[in-house]
């Protein structure tokens, strides 16, 4: 889980930085709160990366989906790629966790 959910943060990182640059030129707000908000999101992607088979993690992982969405408010493009990353985070949480489970059923097989 750890591996698809890492893959999936560090994607969503490289997408918040070329949406800020492409925010810059299209959107009414200013640079100085695009590039703050934005160095949160991407911070709290690679910070998260490292904490991710820690408890809550995955709950902070959907708030950060969630605020991909809605930042489609401010950069229209944003609610669709929001989505296609919600779809990636639950499939890296989903099939993550079976493929954790199946290791472990393999690792108790051969103890």
């Amino acid at each position: 889980m750890r591996t698809l959910c890492s893959s999936t943060l560090i994607g969503e990182a490289l997408l918040l930085l070329f949406a800020a640059l492409v925010a810059m030129q299209l959107s009414h707000v200013s640079a100085a709160t695009i590039w703050t908000v934005s160095g949160i999101a991407m911070l709290l992607c690679v910070l998260l990366c490292g904490a991710i088979t820690r408890p809550g993690a995955v709950a902070v992982g959907w708030a950060l989906q969630l605020g991909l969405i809605a930042s489609g408010f401010v950069l229209p493009t944003m609610f669709g790629l929001g989505a296609v990353f919600a779809g990636l985070w639950w499939c890296s949480v989903h099939y993550g966790r079976k493929i954790d489970e199946i290791k472990a059923a393999r690792a108790a097989a051969t103890a």
